[in-house]
């Protein structure tokens, strides 16, 4: 998808975004789940150098713009590992809450019409844009059928079934997948910012 002309994310639009700390401070839901992941997202020596070598040269991502909701579980997985990348390579992030800046998020619609979130667009530091990213990995994508089968036949009026419905989110978000999709979150951004940058 080729960027607009006219962006609304103007160098100013982007400096009166929230910090990753202003934005875990406001929300109401899933700070748990925020706090876990951005805890368990693991950079290798490798990742770091090689993001803090993208920030630092000429024409690099020395900056990004999120947007995501609290309530959202691609966000409060995906959020933090951006959140680790950049704290880790010195680029600076912005958060936008997408619900109440729908005119950003109208430019990063996924496939030209989702409000798939978590969104990442990066920019140079004289704000020219380079690339965005879009709500999941691939390997998530390919894996979600398999994990949306085991909530087949719960019912979700029915309190037994509420409370295995939990239990399985749980076992989901802190297990072995989950831990799978933050890594491969680093992976996709580093090539995609290694093609984009060079």
């Amino acid at each position: 998808m080729i960027q607009q002309k006219e962006s609304v994310v103007t160098p100013e639009r982007f400096n009166s975004g929230l910090t990753y700390d202003e934005y875990i401070g406001r929300i109401q839901r899933n700070r748990e789940k925020f706090d876990y992941n951005h805890r368990e997202t693991v950079l290798s020596d490798d990742d770091v150098a090689a993001f803090r070598r993208l920030v630092a040269q000429a024409g690099g991502p020395a900056r990004a713009l999120a947007l995501g909701e609290d309530w959202c579980p691609d966000v409060f997985r995906g959020l933090p590992v951006i959140a680790r990348i950049a704290d880790a390579a010195g680029m600076e992030l912005r958060v936008f809450p997408r619900d109440d800046n729908l005119d950003i998020m109208s430019e990063f619609l996924n496939r030209g019409e989702s409000q798939s979130i978590p969104t990442l667009v990066f920019y140079t530091s004289d704000h020219r844009y380079i690339a965005h990213w879009i709500e999941r990995p691939e390997k998530a994508n390919a894996e979600m059928g398999e994990v949306m089968k085991r909530y087949e036949g719960l019912d979700r009026s029915k309190p037994e079934d509420v409370a295995k419905l939990r239990e399985i989110a749980n076992e989901f978000q802190t297990g072995p997948i989950w831990a799978s999709w933050r890594e491969e979150t680093v992976r996709e951004l580093r090539a995609l910012l290694e093609e984009k940058c060079g």
